[in-house]
């Protein structure tokens, strides 16, 4: 069952664990089926590298499993974070959830990332920032719920002594996101470095919703 999302949520899985997004079979992801609402999410504690499709986990969103073709399998302990984002936004197709280091460090902090560099115009950041999701145990129901008013605000948001979270339309999209995450996070701590810890300009909300494609390159 939905043999091609599952390869893809392999794919991504795989090179997300090779370059160091995720590392000790940490992290998830899952891709939401257009067509039955299903949802194919990782397991937990699998090295990403040993992935199979048959080790790949097929859910409803209400939580109740359709199919796990290796019985000794269980869905990622934080599946629920995954469908109250679905059930939330109905444009999402995929979530990627990466502990990336820099990125983290502030999550561990609580600390928003401010929109500093113009690239994440395109991610949602309706406040100019990327969002702190509030604590919440992994694996909880809290947890599940403490990302539902981030997501609405931000494409890619942080998770409280965490780690990241994106969202896209597909499983490259929302990779992208979290690397994007990693790099703002990285660009951000060496503008507090290098400028004494005083806080670099940012760009509005304003701003960032300005952006359109050139009218000379449309037609």
């Amino acid at each position: 069952m939905l043999e091609n999302l599952k390869k893809e949520v392999i794919r991504v899985a795989v090179h997300a664990q090779e370059t160091g997004l995720c590392k000790h079979k940490s992290g998830n992801f899952s891709i939401r089926d257009k067509e039955t609402n299903y949802v194919v999410v990782t397991p937990s504690a699998v090295d990403r590298t040993e992935l199979t499709v048959d080790d790949m986990c097929v859910l409803d969103l209400d939580g109740n499993v359709v199919e796990i073709v290796n019985k000794n399998r269980k869905p990622s302990s934080e599946t629920m974070m995954h469908l109250e984002i679905y059930k939330t936004r109905d444009d999402v197709f995929s979530v990627a959830h990466t502990h990336s280091k820099m990125a983290t460090s502030f999550a561990v902090l609580a600390k928003p990332i401010p929109a500093i560099i113009y690239e994440v115009a395109g991610f949602g950041l309706k406040d100019g920032i990327v969002p702190v999701a509030p604590y919440g145990r992994p694996g909880t129901r809290e947890l599940a719920l403490s990302v539902v008013e981030p997501v609405k605000r931000s494409d890619m948001f942080l998770l409280e002594k965490h780690g990241v979270v994106a969202v896209g339309i597909n499983i490259d999209d929302a990779l992208l996101k979290v690397e994007y995450a990693e790099e703002l996070a990285e660009i951000y701590f060496n503008a507090l470095l290098i400028n004494g810890g005083k806080e670099p300009d940012a760009f509005t909300p304003e701003e960032l919703r300005g952006w359109k494609y050139p009218e000379k390159f449309q037609k």
